[in-house]
């Protein structure tokens, strides 16, 4: 079946809801909230993976690749980058357009020790959000680790003061 791209927004709701027309017959979408858990667990998954390949001098995981060319980029996003946004953080895109998804390292700092961490999920006016705990945590605090000690925290953060 394909989609055809008509948006029915309905505003009573907490977040914007929306309405695929599939050949004609309105069929209701899951929001993000809904689907952000099995994407999540996916994406720790495949990190998980690359990262203990990595770790151990393995170049790449076959059906994923390798963990330097997993994911699209690591930035700095200023502060007022987006409406409402008043601080500024770290992303690490792994995709982007609908859906696309990230990990966002919660500081200004280049240096920080600790940062909280928190995945989100983003789909066409719509997006949800989960702050990592526990084991989940370890990981990208460990990843996010790997990028301060490249240099890649404080790079992004001085191109981003730069624009």
């Amino acid at each position: 079946m394909s989609k055809v791209s008509h948006i029915v927004t309905d505003e009573s709701e907490e977040r914007v809801a929306s309405t695929a027309y599939v050949e004609g017959f309105k069929v209701p979408e899951l929001k993000c909230r809904d689907r952000i858990d099995s994407h999540l667990i996916d994406r720790l998954d495949d990190l998980h993976r690359l990262w203990t390949a990595y770790q151990n001098g393995d170049e790449e995981i076959e059906e994923l690749g390798s963990f330097c060319e997993y994911g699209l980029s690591f930035d700095y996003v200023a502060p007022e980058t987006f409406a409402d946004q008043n601080y500024g953080y770290y992303r690490y895109q792994l995709s982007w357009g609908g859906p696309s998804d990230e990990f966002r390292f919660m500081t200004e700092d280049p240096e920080a020790t600790a940062p909280p961490v928190e995945y989100w999920f983003l789909d066409w006016f719509d997006g949800a959000n989960i702050h990592l705990r526990g084991e989940d945590y370890d990981l990208l605090h460990e990843i996010w680790q790997f990028f301060v000690d490249i240099g890649s925290t404080q790079a992004e953060y001085n191109k981003a003061l730069e624009d």
